[in-house]
Formats: C-alpha cells, structure tokens, sequence
C-alpha cells in the first residue's frame, strides 16, 4: 500500500490516563503514519508548539492564553470539568488560609494549573505563599513542603497515599467561586499550519472527535487498561474518568474566557486572547 505523506503533521499528546478515553481509541484506530505523535506532559508540548517544533496539540489553556496571536482553538474540544476534576488537587497540612509565607511546591507539569492554584489561593482566599516549582516526590522518604500543587497521574498517585490532611479539588473551587466549568487544556493549532494546511486540520479535528465519542463508549473497557498505571481500582478509575469532559461548549468557552481575564488583569496574560479564536470543525 502507497502512504500519502503530502500532508504530514506534528501532533502534541499528553499520555495522562485523563486522555486515555480518546488517546485509547486513537492509537488503535487512527493509521496515519504521516501524523507524528509526540506524547509530553503539558508545559513541554507548550514549549514545543510554541517554538514551532509541532502544528497542534493538546496544550495548557495558559499557553493559549499569553501567546494568542500564534493559534487558532479547535472548536468543541476540551480537557475540562464542571466542578470536581479529581486530578488537579491543592494537598496542604491546614486549611489554605493558614498557607501565607508559607512554601507551596507546584508541579512544573502544567502552566494552567499553576495558574488557576495562584487565582485561588492570592484571589479568592487572600493568602501569598512562597511558590517553588519542582518534580512532585514520589517516595515517603523526601521531606515535604507545607502544601503541594499536583496534576494528572502524580495528583492520582499522591492522593492514594493520603498524606496530607487538605486535599482542595482545585476545579471544584473555580467552580464554587465562579458557577462556570474550569477548562485546563485546548486543541491549539498553529496560525500558519491552519493556513498552510486546512484540509489536515479538518481531518484531525473529525478524528479527534470520533475518538472521543468511540470512547466514552468503550470506557469500561479502556479503565481495565489504563487503572494499573496508577495503579487504582478499575471502578475509582470509571469513577474519575467519568467526571473529565472534552467538549467546549458555550459554558465552557465563558469559564475559558473568565480564566483569561483573571490572567490578563494579572499581568500574565495577553488581551489578545478575548475573544477566543476558534477553528470550526467544519
């Protein structure tokens, strides 16, 4: 058989088990050779789209954010929740009032999460702690700070350990302070692949969303995959997997919207980014 690779592109994949309901699906059904996957954690494939080194990807909603002018969002795409996440949590030592001065650890996994955790914690509890950036620890052996800002598989892993008292479910807050879902990543695509190259974008974007829906069909059978990896049980892993969302619906978009204005009244966003620039998938 002759490969068509006229029309190659470079793809950005978290490979968090939050993806496996379409990613599942993905790599099992989708046979282009001519797309280049590239599976990283978010604040690389960031990295990466924005130098250039890929066309699309799954990346942080902060990317998007503060660079606006590089990209178009696929439409109707999404990581999100509307309210708890179960994979993005604040764990502390004592109630997060008490955290002011006092050393917070994020992960250097997700732009988006660290921001959302600063919104919460200087813009709706009042407090300014003293931010670290590191590797989450894996081990019972290295010190802890006083709280600890975790995402995907790691927030899992830290959670089953139970090691901190506080555990904030940092989309459910959003939720309870705003009303609005909490988007944490986009399906960004590069402003000149979109022109360059439209055809491919639109047969990605129908990929991605068969996938999406072949998988939520399959999700039964996808979580006996992927719960060993944590490891959790098969019904935590249905239990958590049900509660991701992969729109980009109406709500969604204002959430998206909302967090970029904090970001923007901040200083650590660009105005450019309202409206948003969405690619149909038509």
């Amino acid at each position: 058989m002759v490969v068509d690779l006229l029309h190659p592109a470079r793809i950005g994949m978290v490979n968090f088990i939050n993806t496996a309901p379409f990613y599942e699906v993905w790599q099992q059904t989708v046979k282009r050779p001519e797309w280049q996957i590239t599976e990283a954690p978010p604040t690389t494939l960031n990295r990466m789209l924005y130098g250039g080194e890929l066309d699309l990807g799954f990346v942080s909603s902060h990317e998007y954010g503060i660079h606006p002018h590089l990209y178009k969002i696929l439409g109707g795409l999404s990581i999100s929740a509307t309210g708890s996440v179960g994979s993005v949590f604040l764990f502390a030592s004592d109630d997060p009032v008490h955290l002011d001065g006092a050393e917070v650890l994020l992960s250097s996994q997700s732009q988006t999460s660290v921001a959302l955790v600063k919104i919460i914690l200087e813009e709706f509890v009042g407090v300014a702690p003293c931010y670290q950036a590191g590797a989450i620890p894996q081990d019972d052996d290295t010190p802890l700070p006083q709280a600890i800002m975790a995402i995907g598989d790691d927030a899992l892993r830290l959670k089953q350990r139970g090691i901190y008292p506080v555990c904030l479910d940092l989309s459910e807050v959003w939720y309870e302070k705003t009303g609005l879902p909490f988007v944490f990543a986009v399906w960004a695509v590069r402003e000149e692949f979109c022109q360059h190259d439209p055809i491919t974008v639109v047969e990605i974007h129908h990929e991605l969303q068969r996938c999406i829906k072949e998988g939520r069909q399959q999700l039964p059978a996808i979580c006996q995959v992927v719960a060993p990896r944590i490891p959790m049980s098969v019904q935590d892993c249905h239990d958590y997997l049900s509660k991701i969302e992969y729109d980009l619906g109406d709500k969604k978009i204002q959430g998206l919207e909302l967090f970029f204005d904090y970001l923007i009244r901040r200083g650590e966003g660009d105005a450019a980014a309202l409206p948003l620039d969405i690619c149909d998938e038509d």
